[in-house]
């Protein structure tokens, strides 16, 4: 059962997939439910400090090296693009937009796109976090009711 949870745990640290894929998977293993969306939030929160802090300079730093150049513009890209169209939409509601942003649970708007796109913005790193958590857990109640779902159609049939 261990394995179950370390698996969960590693899958909801791992980009665009997420708290998104890990919370089905813990689901499905057999993980209990509020054992699960712990695992998964933690993995999906743990590493959204060192992308505030971290992540736009390093990406900044590797954008015109030779080999990974054209991966780290195509991120600085998407979390410019991203972060422009928050603000745009959400005028002084921003920290709500980026809370409905992460919790939204659609390809590439997840917590590594929703903290890389507040820090490309400045934004507060206290008022980000809480943003991007609690739209972690947004999605993982939309993912894990649709889970819960599917798995109950699943046993009827």
């Amino acid at each position: 059962m261990f394995k179950n949870y370390l698996i969960a745990f590693l899958i909801s640290m791992v980009p665009l997939v997420e708290l998104r894929a890990a919370l089905p998977i813990a689901l499905a293993s057999g993980i209990p439910t509020l054992n699960a969306y712990i695992v998964c939030i933690i993995g999906n929160m743990l590493p959204v400090p060192i992308i505030f802090f971290f992540a736009h300079k390093v990406l900044v730093w590797g954008a015109d090296k030779k080999f990974i150049g054209k991966f780290f513009k195509w991120c600085l890209e998407k979390g410019h693009h991203g972060g422009e169209k928050l603000k745009s939409k959400a005028g002084s509601g921003l920290y709500v937009a980026l809370f409905l942003f992460v919790g939204i649970p659609l390809p590439g708007t997840g917590a590594w796109t929703g903290t890389l796109a507040a820090s490309i913005l400045d934004m507060d790193f206290k008022k980000s976090v809480a943003a991007v958590m609690s739209g972690v857990v947004l999605a993982g109640i939309i993912m894990g009711t649709g889970t819960k779902v599917v798995m109950f159609l699943a046993d009827l049939f």
